[in-house]
């Protein structure tokens, strides 16, 4: 029986073990620029701390802000901060860090710790790519369009509103085309953050 004791309290040892390291690895010093909602310049550009376990993401700034970060749904990017609001993951940094769009704020993580000490930089109107956009007339008030970018997905039908504009939803995000503007914008359903905003051309419009 001391033996079984002895095995039991060395397994559980070795486990607890491995799960602080795990939980070390997921845990790394990067940069992260806070943009307010509506802004185009940082409020604040310094060192942070981005930590990841089992799909939650906590981002600590050094001024001892939090953000906790819960994901939701089965759709990868999708999350629920700590006050419950919708958050959404975004990429467009490519495999230089993530973009984090909150109710108030976005904030660009950077693996790059490099702290810029100078004026703040303008925030990217949108992610460096455009999104994939294909669009398919069904009918005289019916459009049905895939839109894919990096994570981003959306897939759905965009009903007339008026004259030339278009809109749908997925409950997620909500995607506006303007076809005689030849513009596609779409923008955070629960916070109302514009996250595309691009021109649609002729070119890809094909039949319509």
């Amino acid at each position: 029986m001391k033996l079984a004791n002895s095995l039991l309290a060395v397994a559980v040892a070795i486990a607890s073990f491995g799960i602080t390291i795990s939980a070390k690895a997921d845990t790394v010093k990067a940069r992260c620029d806070v943009y307010p909602k509506g802004e185009d310049r940082a409020t604040s550009s310094a060192s942070c701390t981005f930590s990841q376990r089992q799909g939650a993401v906590t981002i600590e700034l050094e001024n001892g802000s939090h953000y906790y970060l819960t994901p939701v749904g089965n759709q990868p990017g999708n999350y629920r901060d700590q006050t419950g609001r919708a958050a959404y993951r975004q990429s467009g940094l490519g495999d230089k860090g993530q973009i984090y769009r909150l109710a108030n704020e976005s904030i660009y993580v950077y693996w790059d710790t490099a702290s810029s000490n100078g004026p703040s930089q303008p925030s990217p109107s949108q992610p460096s790519g455009t999104p994939v956009t294909e669009m398919t007339t069904r009918n005289a008030n019916e459009i049905a369009v895939r839109i894919t970018e990096g994570e981003f997905n959306f897939s759905g039908v965009l009903t007339r509103t008026s004259g030339n504009k278009f809109s749908g939803s997925d409950g997620r995000v909500r995607v506006m085309y303007d076809r005689g503007a030849r513009r596609v914008v779409i923008i955070n359903e629960a916070t109302g953050t514009e996250l595309y905003n691009y021109q649609y051309t002729e070119v890809n419009e094909g039949s319509l």
